[in-house]
């Protein structure tokens, strides 16, 4: 009876243990069978939205992704605005345009603007001939009397970009000497140099735009340059060849002296010299304008083979000038003629007014720091376009930048020392400031 009433007690235990939990097990909730995922959709969310990339844990948080993952598949007026935590939000990648930025978007932003002035320099020693092996601390240059701290020193050569201008007023003897050499010109020049060729008698005409130096353009247009030039005119107002070969008491005798004062001649108490024409001004201010368009990091150079002369242009020296200062244009020349004679090229000099000029040539070249010889022979014109040319090609260059005001349209005066004793410095006296110089 014992063992009997034990059994019992341990069925009625089990049969309460299991519907117990029977019914605990209907009271949660019974999850519905999980279908096979198809393939994720492709994320159209930019990489900027992402937020930071975290190791481990990729970009974003796993809340954040599975956001965007239920919303890729809803238009983008039904999406919620994102709600990154703020320290994402400014670490992320900007980019919305600059004029959308805020100053705290920026930050601090430092803009330096400075007007930078190259001048190429020539030093020489007292026999003439360039000085190499200075430094910069050699060299001091001044703007406007204030000493400028020389910001880049390079005496490597530069490509030159050259305007050859060929006088075509000379008289025939000396026309001839220019005519022969233009063959040696070729030779003075490297492959990396540019020629454009110009010439001017009663007005400029541009031969042939930039060319290539050694390209066989250019001794076919240097052919087609070559002239006869004039003949050297003798003012004569007496005698058999004179304008009034009858006089009489000192005055013309002619037919139609009742009709004109002193006679269809003229009156021969002052002497009538025909006027010459050189239109210098002209032809630097053409070659001028073909440089200006010449890219930078070139030698801008007008070459000038004439006698200096200048009447009759109707460009002014003063307007060339500051062309030629704006737009780092130098002049450099071999003077011929009654120029290179001796002595005759000091006395050009100087000019007395209401006359032509007899060398406006040297001024160009003063002013904008080109070299000047003078030459009387062909051998002597020919030796000077590859000793200038080699100059021009091998100077110091200084750059620094300007202490005044970025364009205020002034002359700005330019000075340039060198501490070496007996040398002659040869740079360009001034210049314009203009927006090609801003850096």
């Amino acid at each position: 009876m014992t063992q009997g009433f034990k059994a019992l007690t341990l069925t009625l235990i089990l049969s309460s243990a299991q519907v117990i939990g029977t019914a605990a097990l209907a009271q949660q909730p019974q999850d519905p069978q999980q279908a096979i995922p198809d393939a994720p959709t492709p994320n159209a969310t930019p990489l900027s939205d992402l937020g930071p990339i975290t190791p481990g844990r990729g970009a974003g948080s796993s809340a954040s992704s599975a956001a965007s993952s239920s919303s890729a598949d809803q238009p983008p007026a039904a999406q919620a605005p994102s709600s990154r935590p703020p320290s994402q939000v400014k670490d992320q990648v900007q980019t919305a345009p600059p004029e959308a930025m805020t100053p705290e978007d920026i930050g601090a932003k430092l803009v330096l603007e400075a007007t930078y002035v190259e001048v190429p320099v020539t030093v020489k020693d007292p026999k003439g001939k360039p000085v190499a092996g200075l430094t910069w601390r050699d060299f001091k240059v001044f703007e406007n009397d204030t000493r400028e701290q020389i910001r880049i020193f390079s005496v490597d050569p530069a490509p030159m970009s050259i305007a050859f201008v060929i006088d075509q007023s000379l008289t025939s003897d000396v026309m001839a000497k220019v005519n022969h050499s233009l063959d040696a010109l070729q030779g003075a020049l490297s492959p990396y140099d540019e020629v454009a060729v110009f010439s001017y008698n009663n007005g400029a005409q541009e031969r042939t735009s930039f060319t290539g130096a050694q390209s066989s353009r250019l001794p076919a247009v240097l052919a087609l340059t070559r002239e006869t030039g004039r003949e050297a005119l003798v003012p004569i107002n007496s005698g058999p060849f004179g304008g009034c070969s009858l006089t009489k008491n000192g005055s013309c005798v002619d037919s139609n002296a009742t009709v004109q004062n002193g006679g269809s001649v003229g009156n021969p108490s002052f002497i009538t010299i025909p006027k010459e024409i050189h239109t210098l001004n002209d032809a630097i201010l053409a070659a001028a304008k073909e440089l200006s368009t010449r890219p930078k990091g070139r030698r801008r150079i007008i070459y000038v083979v004439s006698d200096g002369k200048e009447y009759g242009s109707k460009a002014t020296y003063k307007d060339v000038l500051r062309y030629l200062q704006t737009n780092k244009i130098a002049v450099y020349g071999t003077a011929v003629g009654d120029s290179a004679r001796w002595g005759v090229g000091y006395v050009s000099r100087f000019h007395l007014p209401f006359t032509m000029y007899d060398n406006r040539l040297l001024g160009y070249v003063l002013a904008t720091g080109g070299i000047l010889e003078s030459q009387n022979d062909s051998d002597g014109i020919e030796k000077s376009y590859a000793r200038i040319a080699n100059e021009a090609r091998n100077q110091y260059t200084l750059v620094y930048a300007s202490h005044e005001p970025l364009i205020d349209g002034k002359y700005r005066k330019i000075e340039v020392r060198v501490d070496r004793p007996g040398v002659e410095v040869i740079a360009k006296k001034g210049y314009y400031p203009s927006g090609q110089d801003q850096k």
